[in-house]
């Protein structure tokens, strides 16, 4: 009894770490939305997608506002801004490290400390990103969609890909794609049909992947592990299958 009472004591502190990050990362969104077009979700589309993704992590809705009003000088802001870092880890697998920083030389000395640890190798901006598409995408709740109406519908609005995948809890989604340039279109067609996205952003796709034997597999996975560790990495993508 006693050694389960502490798994689930360790259980429970790696779950309240995953959520401290992903609200410290969902907070710098917010802020990030907030400077670039107000503290009103109404007419700043940055931010409401900002604050689904928050809500999509379960952040407080006290902890929202805090941030749109820290944002929004309140209380003291800090000027966050997004850099995307390229690298190699083990055995050639490509690797982009999404960040929002409000220091890039402490970040970018972590990052490359990270691939350096991890075996990889810090590229230069564009070493990498040219094996990756970079897609703007909408989780949706499948209840009540008819996908294949869906598609038809969306693919005038720029709509590249619909895929099934899953949301940050586990649970079913289907994840709309479409290019960057697109993203404005397909977002304001969703509102326009009363669709409110789980979760929605941006993402890098590999356009081709990389199959390694699993103990080197290990290896990129425990490099992509000690990246996501630090609080200014936001997301990490790789070529790996």
């Amino acid at each position: 009894m006693g050694r389960t009472f502490e798994n689930r004591k360790h259980a429970m502190a790696k779950r309240g770490d995953r959520d401290a990050k992903a609200f410290t990362r969902a907070g710098r969104h917010i802020a990030m939305a907030v400077r670039a077009g107000g503290g009103d979700p109404d007419g700043n589309p940055a931010l409401r997608r900002a604050i689904q993704n928050a809500r999509a992590v379960s952040m407080p809705k006290d902890r929202i506002q805090a941030a749109i009003d820290k944002a929004t000088g309140v209380g003291d802001a800090e000027a966050f801004q997004s850099i995307l870092y390229e690298g190699y880890g083990p055995h050639g697998v490509a690797i982009l490290v999404d960040t929002a920083t409000d220091n890039p030389t402490r970040t970018v000395a972590n990052v490359r400390l990270a691939f350096k640890k991890g075996n990889g190798n810090l590229g230069n901006s564009g070493s990498v990103s040219f094996l990756f598409d970079h897609f703007g995408f909408f989780r949706l709740s499948p209840d009540g969609i008819d996908r294949e109406e869906l598609e038809l519908e969306f693919i005038d609005h720029g709509l590249e890909q619909l895929v099934e995948g899953e949301a940050d809890d586990g649970s079913p989604v289907l994840v709309l794609r479409c290019s960057r340039e697109n993203f404005g279109k397909v977002q304001s067609a969703l509102e326009q049909r009363g669709i409110e996205p789980v979760s929605s952003g941006f993402e890098w796709i590999p356009k081709d992947t990389t199959t390694l034997p699993e103990e080197q597999a290990e290896e990129v996975i425990a490099l992509i592990e000690r990246l996501e560790q630090d609080d200014d990495v936001q997301q990490v993508f790789a070529t790996l299958d």
